[in-house]
């Protein structure tokens, strides 16, 4: 049985900061950053076209959820209250996988810093 996955890739910039940390500490002022995020999906079945899954309408989907943070404030997102990397993976975990059964990882970056978490489900 062959495995297949399939990633997109979408970008945004957003402001956050870590209300937990303490005062002075340069974590709890706002400040910004680009992320990066990325859906991987999992099949074994190809459907009519070939395909595990449609990469236009995961392409579609992943640039929709970035689009709801983009030059935004994280913290104010459920979810995303205290967002770090890891949360920021589970955000996106749950806005895709009601439409994609097959997710299997999630990949949030920051490449300007070289920082990357990633979600496997």
């Amino acid at each position: 049985m062959s495995i297949f996955e399939i990633t997109k890739a979408a970008t945004f910039d957003a402001a956050h900061h870590f209300p937990n940390e303490p005062d002075g500490s340069p974590y709890r002022r706002m400040h910004g950053h680009s992320f990066s995020v990325e859906a991987t999906v999992r099949g074994t079945a190809l459907d009519d076209h070939g395909w595990v899954a449609d990469l236009g309408a995961l392409d579609r989907a992943l640039k929709a959820a970035a689009e709801e943070l983009d030059h935004g404030l994280l913290n104010d997102h459920p979810g995303l209250e205290l967002p770090t990397l890891e949360n920021l993976c589970l955000w996106f975990a749950k806005q895709l996988k009601p439409e994609w059964p097959g997710l299997c990882r999630i990949a949030v970056s920051r490449p300007t810093i070289h920082e990357r978490c990633v979600l496997s489900l």
